[in-house]
């Protein structure tokens, strides 16, 4: 059995609105190995992006218990690293000071230590030396929400939370920054919960997909298919096998 990364145990949270209470999950129980990748996926307010919240300790569950690495959320900040759907760049530092930017904020690390992991995860998310020093206005999409992900990485997290960072982007750009994510799992055996709308994107990144249903993971698919994962995949009968019964479940538990 794998190790868990984190665990989810009759989470509850319900929000006020103008008509009332709303229940936004709804004990909802989930368990994510260590060193994978896990998918969230379902429609528009199903829940999605307010678990990841939970898990980050932004947002405050009205019940239930939360265990990173067998600790409190408390005691596992440090371990957690989130990633949002806008890059988040301050626009008037360079992409080396955005990167530079959760050093400052913790001071942890020694100046020499840090230097190096920002050069190092500058250098895995496909960053040139020559780009380190453009601000954000001088960068593309794609390359803001690299950035994003290397100021993710420099405190080295355990785990990885990302919240729908592709979407704005074009399905060739959302492609190669599939192929970044695994990238840096295999390099880093770093965890990730990672919520999307895409099914294929789902499929294509992660080692299990949860399906929500109304505030709840209404089923865990493991996605069975081989690794390390190429694009001639997405075009395979297996893949488009995976992708009929991930749909159907997201179908089923959406009308639930």
């Amino acid at each position: 059995m794998a190790i868990a990364a984190i665990r989810c145990q009759d989470i509850r949270v319900v929000f006020d609105n103008r008509t009332g209470k709303q229940t936004i999950l709804d004990d909802l129980n989930l368990t994510v190995p260590a060193g994978q990748i896990m998918t969230l996926l379902g429609p528009s307010g199903c829940g999605k992006s307010t678990l990841l919240r939970v898990i980050a300790g932004l947002t405050k569950p009205n019940s239930g218990t939360l265990g990173i690495e067998g600790k409190s959320i408390a005691e596992s900040q440090h371990k957690l690293a989130f990633v949002f759907q806008e890059s988040a760049l301050l626009p008037w530092r360079t992409v080396y000071q955005n990167v530079r930017l959760p050093w400052e904020i913790r001071k942890k690390q020694s100046s020499t230590d840090i230097e190096s992991r920002i050069q190092n995860a500058l250098d895995l998310v496909g960053f040139k030396p020559n780009d380190w020093n453009k601000k954000p206005h001088q960068l593309s999409g794609g390359m803001k929400m690299r950035a994003s992900i290397a100021r993710a990485l420099i405190t080295n997290p355990d785990i990885l939370l990302l919240d729908e960072p592709f979407a704005a982007l074009d399905d060739m750009l959302r492609s190669k920054l599939n192929d970044l994510l695994l990238k840096i799992v295999d390099q880093t055996q770093t965890t990730m919960l990672f919520v999307t709308h895409n099914i294929s994107e789902a499929i294509y990144l992660s080692h299990s997909i949860a399906v929500f249903s109304q505030g709840r993971i209404g089923e865990v698919i493991d996605v069975d298919l081989p690794v390390p994962r190429t694009t001639s995949l997405r075009s395979s009968p297996e893949f488009a096998a995976m992708y009929g019964r991930v749909s159907q479940s997201l179908a089923r538990n959406a009308a639930q």
